[in-house]
């Protein structure tokens, strides 16, 4: 039986949008299941000691500009540094994933076209028309999509998702949990690939 990972994430990190791919293509080189799990961090950082990125002090926001360009540099993975359209409003982003997530088909491509869309192209994100198309490329039905990501079920489940980061520990976005085993950051990556080797 393939493993799960739990993939707590947000569409606004560049942390997240790094790892994304990279993320998709290890779950299938394992046979693993990828759980999305899309998480509100303006929850999680006040009962976890986070700061979001605009109260943060100025040498740590200077600092993690410096980490994009090494990153993506090294990944050779297109990312705008500081998109005009950052942060984007995640709403309807979120509903959007959550509501495909419910509907069943894999969210893997939709997830990351959304980050792409913002960190790689600097779209908006929270245009409701902007999502659509990226859901369409996708094979996917945008505008079904997005009504159904306004209903009320599905703020209920973005909440019980940053709840479960909680009760797992979960601080910081991009994290992968292999069961009870937590890998922040895309730069642990190669950690959670020599997890999946060794539980196999």
């Amino acid at each position: 039986m393939g493993q799960t990972i739990t993939y707590h994430f947000t569409l606004n990190s560049p942390w997240s949008y790094l790892g994304g791919r990279r993320l998709a293509e290890m779950a299938v080189r394992h046979g693993a299941t990828v759980v999305h799990k899309p998480t509100n961090f303006g929850l999680v950082f006040p009962e976890t000691g986070g700061l979001p990125l605009p109260k943060r002090a100025p040498a740590r926001k200077a600092y993690r500009l410096q980490e994009l360009e090494r990153w993506t540099t090294y990944l050779e993975i297109p990312l705008i540094t500081q998109p005009d359209n950052f942060p984007s409003n995640e709403r309807n982003g979120v509903g959007m994933v959550i509501a495909a997530i419910n509907e069943g088909p894999d969210v893997t491509d939709l997830v990351n076209a959304i980050m792409t869309a913002l960190w790689a192209e600097d779209r908006n994100i929270g245009d409701e028309e902007t999502l659509i198309g990226i859901a369409e490329a996708q094979g996917l039905d945008g505008e079904v999509l997005m009504k159904a990501g306004r209903e009320d079920n599905i703020e209920a489940q973005w909440l019980q998702n940053s709840e479960d980061a909680l009760t797992a520990g979960v601080f910081g976005a991009p994290t992968y949990a292999l069961g009870e085993k937590l890998f922040w950051g895309q730069d642990r990556l190669e950690f959670l690939d020599r997890a999946l080797d060794a539980s196999t």
